[in-house]
């Protein structure tokens, strides 16, 4: 058995502004530096194999904190965020007013968002599960930890419980939570906790957008 902790970076100043992140690389704020602090101290009794990270600083700067210079990080590229192009750093608002057909998309079925220059969720779901697939026969009997975005573990957790169609907003993931998920060869993925946040003081819910 593998055993997967899923977790979501800690706010940013992106999260708290509303705005699109992409892989533009926003830091961690106070507030995340907080959260972050708080979830190494929630499995703190967790002992992980390895961390696998997304190399922007505000996913990276989650695992170190959570690592506590105990754990070797490994930043991977195919943990990045998705890739959406003249959206990132853009408020929320103005994407609403400037591309109302595209926001309308993304409020209701976003795994169909597509525009120039835009990384689709069908290819962040594909790298980011052929990855964690690859991870499988390192880790035999082991726990790690996977850091990376909501629109990374979104298309991830989809695809470990096999859900087809619209599945982005059937998930709501904070950041600074996490989410258990256990590996076995004869059935395969388990999800067994989902959005575990009571280690949080403060946290921005992003459910509406």
């Amino acid at each position: 058995m593998v055993t997967i902790y899923f977790i979501r970076h800690g706010e940013s100043v992106g999260n708290k502004e509303n705005r699109f992140r992409g892989r533009f690389d926003f830091e961690l704020n106070e507030n995340g530096i907080r959260q972050a602090e708080a979830l190494r101290d929630e499995l703190s009794a967790v002992k992980f194999a390895a961390i696998y990270s997304s190399p922007l600083s505000r996913a990276e700067r989650t695992a170190i904190i959570i690592a506590r210079d105990q754990v070797r990080i490994h930043c991977c590229e195919e943990l990045t965020n998705i890739h959406l192009g003249s959206w990132e750093n853009q408020p929320k608002a103005l994407i609403r007013e400037k591309y109302p057909q595209l926001w309308q998309t993304w409020l209701t079925a976003p795994e169909d968002l597509a525009f120039e220059g835009m990384e689709t969720f069908a290819q962040v779901q594909q790298r980011a599960y052929g990855f964690i697939i690859q991870l499988l026969p390192r880790h035999s009997n082991q726990t790690i930890a996977v850091v990376s975005h909501r629109a990374v573990l979104k298309p991830l957790f989809a695809a470990i419980l096999g859900i087809r169609g619209q599945y982005f907003w059937k998930f709501d993931i904070d950041t600074a939570a996490y989410s258990i998920a256990e590996y076995r060869s004869e059935r395969g993925f388990t999800l067994t906790n989902l959005n575990q946040n009571k280690h949080l003081a403060n946290f921005i819910r992003e459910d509406l957008g």
